[in-house]
């Protein structure tokens, strides 16, 4: 019934889109376009990417950034593990797929060369739009996606609108290309979209005025701009709640709560706070001749910049937390389940956890600024929202902050940098942290193992008494 509602909904939003805008409405059509949309938006490895995304990207005032919000996110590669099967046949023709010449990349895709594309006028315009060129690689991180996405978009509005108002479309799914920076001549990714429109414009003969140029680009600003408002969240809890739900999305093994192993989570968390470190506010959002005005960008930009701040220092401790926790895990093997060192998960289970052999702790050093005091609020009270994979608060994370307090997060965690890059020993790490801390975490541990043989006596008992 779910299923059905949504691609409902996507109807709706299509054929009310096409029908403002003056197409051509067949439903037939639509319908099966609507059910490519939802059934694309729910693979199974779309946690944040979702329907209900696209839904809130789009809006529900202006018809061309609904579109191009429906289509937007169609193509994600790295969530879906390649293109999925019900879009792939619609971009065979332009795009194929070769050997990568990269260790950690089995293969690529590449626009086909000139003498291979069809001579097909949607296309050619999303490419003018992206100022993409025959034979270029594509590359996940520059466009690939989006390009993708806005040339299914073209090519399933195609029989519905002219061409005019699909490459208006085309123009919003690019601007949803995110964080770039500037271009070696100083201009922004959306003031070199305003140079290549104003070319498409000439050369498909498209009809723009100048004004409405601008136009066409300050409304992509505004879609990408919604496409990315989490970043900017008056609550750093409501930006990790979507962080959260965006690591399983390329780390699947989080998909298996409570088999994915010590090192595995680790890894995730160090891919997060790998991008967060060298991610620049002023590239999350996008200003073009005032919009936003600039009271408005300079807020915007300021909110990322704290929230980013925030999710810096706790993905920082959860990384010293997950290093301890990995190191002693070496005791017992490699690639130990997360839940053997912590216990299951809770969802309705009654089973010990490590955090019931912990003990109660005060802060033993003073908070010395508000981020550390929100950081701390994060640990211990938790993110808004529980995950299928984790918990929303940090209990151990907690205990160890505490009782090392924030000023040593620094150097701690270099330390276990330096361990998951095998520049030193499990035991040398261990070493240098507090031994009070790894003594009552190893004993939580083993008072955790003591509970399961306990448990597992019980049971043996019980079925001595009935034979």
């Amino acid at each position: 019934m779910e299923l059905l509602g949504e691609q409902k909904r996507c109807l709706d939003c299509l054929v009310s889109s096409i029908e403002q805008l003056g197409g051509r409405v067949e439903i037939p059509m639509l319908e099966e376009i609507a059910e490519l949309i939802i059934q694309t938006m729910r693979g199974p490895w779309r946690y944040f990417h979702t329907s209900e995304h696209i839904f809130e990207v789009g809006g529900s005032v202006d018809p061309i950034e609904v579109l191009a919000a429906l289509f937007h996110d169609l193509v994600y590669v790295q969530v879906d593990h390649g293109v999925s099967f019900n879009i792939s046949s619609a971009l065979s023709p332009f795009v194929k797929e070769v050997r990568s010449q990269l260790v950690e990349v089995r293969s690529q895709l590449v626009i086909r060369d000139e003498t291979e594309l069809p001579d097909d006028a949607m296309y050619h315009l999303v490419a003018s739009v992206f100022g993409f060129i025959p034979g270029k690689a594509l590359s996940p991180f520059g466009g690939q996606n989006e390009f993708l996405s806005a040339v299914i978009a073209a090519k399933s509005l195609e029989p519905f609108l002219p061409a005019s108002t699909i490459a208006e479309i085309a123009a919003c799914i690019e601007a949803t290309i995110p964080f770039r920076p500037l271009s070696p001549s100083g201009l922004s990714a959306i003031e070199l979209l305003y140079q290549r429109l104003v070319s498409a414009n000439r050369d498909f003969k498209l009809g723009w005025s100048d004004a409405q140029t601008v136009e066409i680009v300050k409304r992509a600003v505004r879609l990408a701009n919604r496409d990315v408002e989490n970043f900017a969240s008056p609550n750093s809890s409501n930006f990790l709640d979507n962080t959260w739900n965006l690591m399983p999305e390329t780390n699947h093994e989080l998909g298996n709560a409570n088999l994915y192993t010590v090192a595995e989570y680790r890894r995730s968390l160090q891919k997060m706070e790998g991008f967060l470190k060298f991610l620049k506010p002023e590239l999350v959002f996008q200003q073009f001749m005032q919009e936003p005005d600039d009271a408005t960008y300079a807020n915007l930009i300021a909110r990322t910049r704290k929230n980013i701040e925030v999710a810096k220092l706790y993905f920082g401790i959860k990384l010293i937390t997950i290093a301890i926790l990995e190191a002693l895990s070496y005791r017992l093997g490699r690639d130990i389940p997360i839940s053997t060192m912590m216990g299951e998960l809770r969802a309705g289970s009654k089973t010990a956890v490590l955090e019931d052999y912990l003990p109660k702790k005060q802060s033993a050093y003073p908070l010395e600024s508000q981020l550390e005091r929100e950081v701390l609020n994060l640990l211990a009270i938790g993110r808004n929202q529980e995950s299928p994979y984790d918990i929303k608060n940090s209990p151990v994370a907690t205990f160890i902050i505490k009782s090392i307090g924030f000023a040593e997060t620094e150097n701690f965690l270099k330390k276990a940098q330096d361990f998951f890059a095998g520049h030193i020993s499990s035991e040398e790490f261990l070493s240098y942290c507090s031994p009070d801390v790894i003594d009552t975490i190893s004993s939580g541990v083993m008072k955790l193992f003591d509970s399961r043989k306990m448990a597992l006596g019980k049971v043996k008992l019980a079925h001595q008494t009935l034979s």
